[in-house]
Order: structure tokens, then sequence, then C-alpha cells
């Protein structure tokens, strides 16, 4: 499909309070929300949600609404960049090298899914970042907002460090009845509440190179 069958997509703000800066843009509204599927020929994929090009602008409008938002600070040089292992590495790298502002790049790892995909309900760091964070601009890069328990786990754990600001960018949430515990400041895709791979999501380690988002067959996941 065209881009422009495509939903307006601007960055929406969810916190007001914790401001980076003085002034933050007025141009933001609901995330992207794709409006039709594509059909794909790969047995193990039932339909591709997001495809390259689109998760390229999206990355783009994103890096230009945080370099705009952050701008006043990151002559500073104290804006850190840290991403969720393995699943935000594909995002938090093009989101990165489309910043327009001095930035650092750092990582953490945490579990709370199987090899499988079953979710232990139990959040543990399996590796912090190396660099300090106190007093710092921070942006935690996630992959996905599912019920939230990771990301909330997270801004809990960073915070106690005392970073200056703290913001969280997540390239996906799922549409679900019941509003996730934590929510992402900046947010790239709203999806179906369907299993996703691709882009750095994946199952049992699986798909996570695709360079599209996509809806996982049931008969892979349900064998």
């Amino acid at each position: 499909p065209e881009l422009s069958s495509w939903f307006p997509v601007f960055l929406r703000m969810a916190d007001k309070e914790n401001k980076p800066t003085e002034e933050t843009t007025e141009q933001s509204t609901e995330p992207l929300t794709p409006a039709s599927p594509i059909a794909t020929n790969n047995p193990d994929i039932k339909r591709i949600l997001v495809n390259e090009s689109t998760i390229s602008i999206r990355c783009q409008e994103m890096a230009d609404q945080i370099s705009s938002d952050y701008a006043a600070v990151a002559q500073e040089g104290n804006v850190i960049l840290v991403g969720v292992l393995k699943g935000a590495y594909m995002f938090l790298s093009d989101l990165a090298r489309r910043l327009k502002i001095p930035h650092w790049v750092d990582f953490v790892a945490v579990s709370s899914y199987g090899k499988k995909g079953s979710v232990s309900g139990e959040v543990r760091v399996v590796m912090d970042v190396r660099e300090p964070i106190y007093d710092k601009h921070l942006l935690i890069v996630e992959d996905i907002v599912d019920s939230g328990k990771t990301l909330d786990f997270l801004v809990g754990f960073f915070k106690a460090r005392k970073p200056k600001t703290l913001k969280t960018v997540s390239l996906v949430k799922k549409e679900k009845p019941k509003k996730p515990v934590c929510d992402a400041d900046y947010l790239g895709f709203t999806l179906p509440d369907v299993w996703l791979v691709g882009y750095g999501l994946d199952y049992a380690e699986r798909y996570r190179t695709l360079p599209h988002i996509a809806e996982l067959a049931e008969s892979v996941y349900k064998k």
C-alpha cells in the first residue's frame, strides 16, 4: 500500500510532567497504526503489518521529535540512550543514527521471557549499563510494550540512580483492553495483540532479523 494509506504519523508525548527542556514541541498526536496488512509467501508469517520503508520513515520522525525536545540540553553532552537487549538493537541503531543531537549509547539486558516465549512474570537484569547515569538525561529504548512490566521495572531500576530526566521510547505497543502498567513517552506503532516478529522482535530467537514487523503464524507457536 502507498504511504498515504497509513494514518497520520506524529509522536505522542504521554508524560508531560518530566520535561527534559523548558519547551517541548506542540506537534504530537497518536502513534502510527497501519491500516492494511501485506500478504507474504513465508509459511511461518501470517501477514506483514509494517513494511521496511514505513519503519524507516517512522524512525526518522521519532528522531526528529527527540532531537527537537532535547536540543536545549544535548549540548551538555549528557543525553544517554539505553537500548534494551536483544529486541531493541535494530530500532536503537536506526533511531540513534538519525538523531541530530550529541548523545551516548549504552545497553541493558533483562530476562522475563523463556526461550519459547512464555512469560515468567519475573523481570531481572542480566547485563547492566556500563556508564553512570546520575544527573544525565536518560532515554530507555525498548522494542515493545506488552504488559508494560519490563518497562515499569526498568524505569524504577534507573530512577534509583537519579538521572536528571528519564523518558521511555518504544517501537511498538500492542492494542489491549487493559492499559499497560507503564506506557512509552515516545511511541512508534500501535499494533494488534498478536505474536509479532521481525525488526528485533523474535519467537524463540528466530525471525529477529526480518526487515519488517509481521504477525507470526499460529502454527509456529502452537505446535
